[in-house]
């Protein structure tokens, strides 16, 4: 996540069918993301019997509001590429078949811009993301703490065998 972030150079991702896990990550810390309509965005840590750690944390409530994440991450709702553009988890919604196309046009055009000011601008819009570290920092320890319990184990199991999990209703906090 900080590489992403501290990165001199602006990014552009492209998010089309699926984007889930690491992939999605990557994708909604960059600079620029362009989705597709019919894109399937889900985090899918809570699915897991885990915290919603890592990007989930840090960068969903500043893009959409803090009360819109805690939706999508708790209830491990997912949204198409349409519904992230309207509430701002991603810069720009094309239609499937454009997003590479869009993406290398954003791409081209920043490559032609000013490199000193597309730099510095970028280093001070993501102080936002650097102001969130320690939550960044505790979600992914919480996010880890999780894995190596019972309600992860019952998550894997339950993707594994395609049916709902049930996991143990007392939490340990």
């Amino acid at each position: 996540m900080y590489n992403v972030i501290n990165c001199s150079k602006p990014t552009v991702a492209a998010l089309e069918g699926p984007a889930v896990g690491a992939g999605l990550a990557v994708g909604l810390l960059c600079d620029i993301t362009v989705a597709g309509k019919t894109a399937r965005i889900l985090d899918g840590h809570t699915r897991l019997g885990v915290a919603a750690g890592d990007h989930s944390a840090i960068v969903w409530p500043l893009l959409v509001g803090l009360n819109k994440a805690k939706y999508y991450l708790l209830l491990n709702e997912p949204m198409s590429g349409e519904e992230a553009e309207r509430l701002g988890l991603v810069s720009l919604c094309v239609e499937d078949d454009q997003v590479y196309a869009k993406s290398l046009e954003i791409a081209r055009k920043l490559a032609k811009g000013s490199p000193t000011a597309l730099r510095w601008s970028k280093y001070a819009l993501n102080n936002w993301l650097r102001l969130a570290g320690p939550t960044f920092d505790t979600s992914l320890a919480l996010e880890f703490l999780g894995f190596l319990g019972p309600d992860a184990k019952e998550g894997l199991a339950s993707l594994k065998e395609k049916r709902r999990p049930n996991f143990q209703k007392k939490a340990p906090l």
